[in-house]
C-alpha cells in the first residue's frame, strides 16, 4: 500500500473515508483474532456481554472459579482499553506527530507474541483462565479503544452487536412508509452512508473470522503474526511519509 494512503488512515485530521478504511482493516483483524482465538482456547475474546453474563450465571450456579475467570477476562479487556487511552494521551502531551503509533505497535507486538508463545501461555492459568485468553482480551480492548478514539466513537471493530443494531435501525427507516411526504418534521429518512459503513464492518469482521479460522486450522498460533504486518505498516507510515516530504 502507498505510504501516503497508510499515513492518512491514522492522521489526526479525520475523514469519513479514512475512518471507513481503517475500520474495515481493523474489523478484519478483530474477526480473525476472535475466530482464531476460539479455535485456540475455546473462548471468544471480544464478547464482553457474554463475559458479564457468564460471570453472573456461574456466580448463581456456585461455580466461583468460572465466575472469576470471566471477571478476569473482562478486566483484561478493560485494561487494554485503558492502555490505549494512556498511550494516546501521553503522546498528545508530548506533541507526538502520530499519537496513535504506540497503540498500533503494541497491538502488533501482542499479536506476534500470541503467534510465537501462545501455545506455551495456554498451559499457564490464572484461576481457571489461560494467559492466552488474558492476552487476547487485552488486545481486543486495546484495538477497540484505539479505533473508537481515532474515529471519535463513530466506529467500533469488535462490537458487532452494536453494528448490527444500528444497521437494523437504518433498515427500519429505509422501509418505513412516509405516508404524508409534506410533513417534513415527521419524515423518516434512512442514513444510507451509515448503512454502508456498518454493513462493511460486519462483513469485514466475518471475512476476517473465516480467514482467522482457516489460518489457525492450517498454521496454528503462528498465523496471527501475519495480522501484525498491517498494524506495523500503519504505525510507521506517518513518519516515513513525513520523511519523504522533508
Amino acid at each position: 500500500m502507498p505510504i501516503r494512503y497508510l499515513a492518512r488512515l491514522t492522521a489526526g485530521e479525520r475523514t469519513a473515508r479514512a475512518n471507513l478504511h481503517l475500520g474495515v482493516l481493523l474489523a478484519f483483524v478483530a474477526g480473525a483474532l476472535n475466530a482464531g482465538g476460539f479455535l485456540a482456547i475455546g473462548q471468544y475474546t471480544s464478547h464482553m456481554t457474554g463475559m458479564v453474563s457468564s460471570a453472573a450465571d456461574n456466580l448463581v450456579l456456585g461455580n466461583a472459579g468460572l465466575a472469576i475467570a470471566a471477571g478476569l477476562s473482562l478486566l483484561s479487556f478493560l485494561a487494554g482499553a485503558a492502555a490505549t487511552a494512556w498511550l494516546v494521551n501521553y503522546a498528545r502531551r508530548r506533541d507526538s506527530p502520530n499519537i496513535y503509533a504506540a497503540p498500533l505497535r503494541l497491538e502488533a507486538l501482542l499479536l506476534v507474541a500470541f503467534g510465537l508463545v501462545g501455545a506455551t501461555l495456554q498451559l499457564h492459568e490464572i484461576v481457571s483462565v489461560s494467559l492466552t485468553a488474558v492476552l487476547l482480551c487485552f488486545t481486543m480492548g486495546l484495538q477497540n479503544a484505539l479505533v473508537t478514539k481515532i474515529s471519535s466513537a463513530e466506529i467500533r471493530t469488535t462490537h458487532v452487536t452494536g453494528l448490527v443494531t444500528d444497521l437494523g435501525i437504518e433498515l427500519g427507516k429505509l422501509v418505513y412508509w412516509n405516508r404524508d411526504r409534506g410533513a417534513e418534521a415527521h419524515f423518516v429518512r434512512a442514513n444510507r452512508q451509515r448503512m454502508r459503513v456498518h454493513a462493511a464492518l460486519v462483513l469485514s469482521f466475518f471475512v476476517g473470522g473465516v480467514a482467522g479460522a482457516l489460518g489457525f486450522k492450517h498454521a496454528g498460533f503462528s498465523s496471527t503474526i501475519v495480522l501484525a504486518l498491517p498494524l506495523v505498516a500503519m504505525s510507521l507510515a506517518p513518519a516515513l511519509h513525513a520523511g519523504a516530504r522533508g
